[in-house]
């Protein structure tokens, strides 16, 4: 599913108009990605949780050459599914 499918179908869920389904989830994923930036996890019970994590540096391989190579340091977005979600997507 891509994003105008998944507008789609959040605007006939909830009955609302395709330019306020879309609006709605612009302004789910920048809240989203504000609150991450700032290191804070956010819960949504039963969904699940999105959380950073710290990736430390470490030694990789080019995959074309077989060269050795660093890879730095950075932070990742995680995504946990809580427990109904994970039960819904097993039936």
């Amino acid at each position: 599913m891509n994003k105008a499918e998944l507008i789609d179908s959040m605007a006939s869920e909830a009955k609302l108009s395709k330019a306020d389904a879309g609006r709605v989830l612009d302004s789910f994923v920048s809240v989203i990605t504000k609150a991450l930036k700032k290191g804070d996890r956010v819960a949504l019970v039963g969904f699940g949780s999105f959380s950073v994590a710290k990736r430390s540096a470490r030694t990789g391989r080019n995959p074309q050459t077989g060269k050795t190579i660093q890879i730095k340091a950075k932070k990742v977005a995680k995504f946990k599914a809580g427990a109904e979600l994970a039960k819904a997507v097993n039936k």
